[in-house]
């Protein structure tokens, strides 16, 4: 039985999913284009193209244009997939996709065919004072929706209402918080009624009240009058009584405002504690499930919550997440193991940034795990070895990511100069692996990187890899820059944290020539400038800073600079030069004859006295492989990585000399450069 469907030129063919699996489809292939679930049971597929289809997608009637309440503006039309580059993302439920849609091309919308299909009514009634747009009740959203409530910021189950104007960020309530009270009576505060607010007041930067504390951003209940805030999470979950295996006794909720300090994580609390009466410790109502013993990559170690509740504590201990004082006498979490002096606020331990939510199982040992007998990098044999004082080495070895032997070179230098490592894309040095018979390059060092590694830039393992997006390149989420070569990326869930090689060699702390301290990694760094470029820093970037009171702080692009440069017309390196006492007059670069900011970082020679801008000295494209190709969606041939040094072209774009690496179109009808920035 054939079919004919508007998503592929070519007949589909009805099958048995299990029959043809085994004998003709590669299964990683048989997924469904239309809903990108597996293949089974009987379907529709063109083998020539492993395009596949199950039944009841195939047979779906689904109309060319439809008008929808989700996107009321304009008609919708009905696309094999999104005409969009990369994967397509729903505006509806914020999902990736790769199947049917039905698209707006006049407002870059697109609807995934599994929400296009959600029964919906409009919510009538519902206040203003929560959410300025309409609502739509759906009754089954058959889990295609964001996964969290707006309001108790609690996974999505059951009805929901949902806004179709709110694409970012997507706007969702469980039926129960949409219809929640607009005014309550509490014990918290016996003169005045609470007000329904659809986010927290706003409050002073530094404010360490439980909300800014845990950064609620859900539904409050708040009096103004008072200057008190009820989370919904406060409202809705405090049983009067809790029970955990942790501890002995039960906890009792004092529904009070009252001002407390938390036996367990050592913060402060404004109202609600839960009392244990035999122990007579006063907790936050979240510190109770505290996990005893926790894993996170920050440290090497299993880390155990501890409550020792000294009187006088004798020496100093400092949080090595945040690098201030730890008050052990109240809860913390610290490690176990003889030696090892590692500690960290309980707050820091399990903030959702730094920890990956891996609790370990009481009485586990770090001692008993057994050992696998499998190769721990990506060297799959290793073909000769030599002997070197007492250690032997491998010499020629087989590598997961080159077809060809690699011999070991000890000394001396390559053939050409400018060789890069195809690992880390840094220029080559001994020892390395290289292949005769191509330009294969990998430091030593590069070829034994383990196959997963923690990082302290992120709290799930990282998996290496030498993959990269359709266009041959990756971003790396640490320094923000583009990079070819190897990469660390992570897998867990949708989280698609990626760090090239470079990044993936620095640790939580840091010694910079820049600084005469020690730099340490933070993880929030809202609303502080990197010392050296001066850019302004998110609560998403990692950086480094000084925790002497030195206002110091260094984002990790700034702190991979390499320490030296070259410079064509210099026979000696450039340093990497933090200040510079010249005259104003002097404040220009030699390359690109341009002026210098005066407190900006700027490569120098001393002997020669030339000084270049860092991206004058480094170029555009430090850590992308000179040769290898580029796909630009908005060009039809590969380009090719290049580096100009004498007779450099001007870019095709802006009319600029393209000193340095360039981008160059090598088809004979286009024969051009262009600069990254004007590509």
């Amino acid at each position: 039985m054939e079919l004919q469907h508007f998503s592929h030129p070519h007949p589909l063919v009805s099958f048995k999913y299990q029959i043809v699996a085994r004998e003709e489809v590669d299964p990683e292939a048989a997924l469904c284009l239309g809903c990108e679930k597996p293949v089974e049971g009987w379907s529709y597929g063109c083998n020539q193209c492993k395009f596949f289809l199950h039944q009841g997608c195939a047979e779906l009637e689904l109309a060319p244009k439809i008008q929808h309440p989700f996107h009321p503006k304009h008609p919708l039309t009905l696309l094999p997939k999104s005409p969009y580059p990369g994967e397509g993302i729903c505006d509806l439920c914020g999902k990736k996709f790769g199947g049917f849609v039905y698209n707006c091309n006049d407002c870059s919308f697109d609807l995934h065919i599994n929400c296009a299909l959600l029964q919906s009514s409009i919510a009538a009634n519902f206040p203003n004072s929560l959410h300025p747009h309409p609502l739509f009740f759906i009754q089954n959203h058959n889990n295609e929706v964001e996964p969290h409530c707006s309001g108790c910021q609690k996974p999505i189950s059951g009805p929901i209402y949902h806004c179709s104007d709110c694409t970012y960020p997507i706007f969702n309530l469980h039926k129960e918080c949409a219809e929640l009270p607009l005014e309550i009576n509490h014990p918290c505060d016996r003169k005045h009624p609470l007000t329904l607010l659809p986010q927290p007041p706003t409050h002073p930067q530094k404010c360490s009240c439980s909300l800014c504390r845990i950064q609620w951003k859900g539904f409050v209940y708040s009096c103004s009058l008072c200057n008190f805030d009820l989370s919904l999470d406060d409202f809705l979950f405090s049983p009067p009584t809790i029970t955990v295996a942790s501890h002995e006794h039960p906890w009792m909720l004092v529904s009070r405002k009252m001002s407390f300090v938390c036996d367990f994580c050592g913060t402060d609390g404004d109202h609600t504690p839960y009392f244990c009466a035999t122990c007579h410790l006063l907790v936050h109502k979240n510190c109770i499930s505290l996990p005893r013993h926790i894993m996170m990559t920050r440290h090497r170690h299993t880390i155990t919550l501890l409550y020792s509740f000294q009187q006088n504590q004798v020496e100093d201990w400092m949080c090595k997440i945040c690098y201030e004082e730890v008050d052990i006498s109240y809860g913390h979490y610290s490690c176990p193991a003889s030696r090892c002096r590692y500690i960290a606020h309980v707050r820091c331990a399990t903030d959702k940034a730094i920890w990956g939510g891996t609790i370990m199982p009481e009485g586990y040992d770090e001692g008993s795990e057994e050992v696998v007998d499998e190769p721990w990098n990506l060297i799959t044999d290793v073909v000769e070895q030599i002997r070197i004082g007492e250690l032997m080495v491998a010499s020629e070895i087989k590598h997961s990511y080159h077809d060809h032997n690699l011999r070991l070179t000890f000394s001396g230098k390559t053939k050409d100069d400018d060789s890069q490592c195809d690992g880390c894309t840094r220029p080559i040095s001994t020892p390395f692996y290289s292949c005769e018979q191509c330009k294969f390059f990998l430091h030593k060092d590069c070829a034994e990187l383990p196959k997963e590694m923690p990082h302290p830039f992120h709290k799930h393992l990282l998996t290496l890899s030498n993959s990269h997006n359709e266009y041959g390149y990756s971003w790396c989420n640490a320094c923000r820059r583009q990079y070819q070569g190897f990469r660390y990326r992570c897998y867990e869930g949708d989280c698609s944290f990626e760090i090239d090689i470079q990044c993936m060699l620095l640790s939580d702390t840091l010694k910079h020539p820049s600084h005469e301290h020690s730099l340490f990694l933070v993880h929030n760094n809202e609303g502080t400038r990197c010392s050296a470029c001066f850019e302004r820093l998110y609560s998403w970037n990692g950086a480094y800073k000084c925790m002497r009171r030195c206002d110091f702080s260094l984002d990790v692009g700034c702190a991979t600079l390499p320490l030296t440069a070259w410079y064509k017309y210099d026979r000696h390196p450039l340093t990497l030069t933090y200040s510079d006492d010249s005259e104003p007059s002097q404040f220009y670069c030699d390359l690109c004859e341009k002026e210098r900011e005066p407190n900006d970082w700027f490569y120098y020679c001393a002997g020669c006295d030339n000084s270049l801008h860092l991206n004058c000295a480094i170029g555009d494209l430090p850590y992308l492989k000179r040769g290898n190709k580029l796909k630009e969606y908005s060009h039809e041939h590969l380009f090719t990585v290049v580096k100009n040094i004498w007779n450099c072209p001007p870019c095709m774009v802006c009319g600029e000399v393209c000193n340095g690496q360039a981008l160059e179109c090598k088809e004979s009808e286009c024969n051009f450069t262009v600069h990254w920035d004007c590509r």
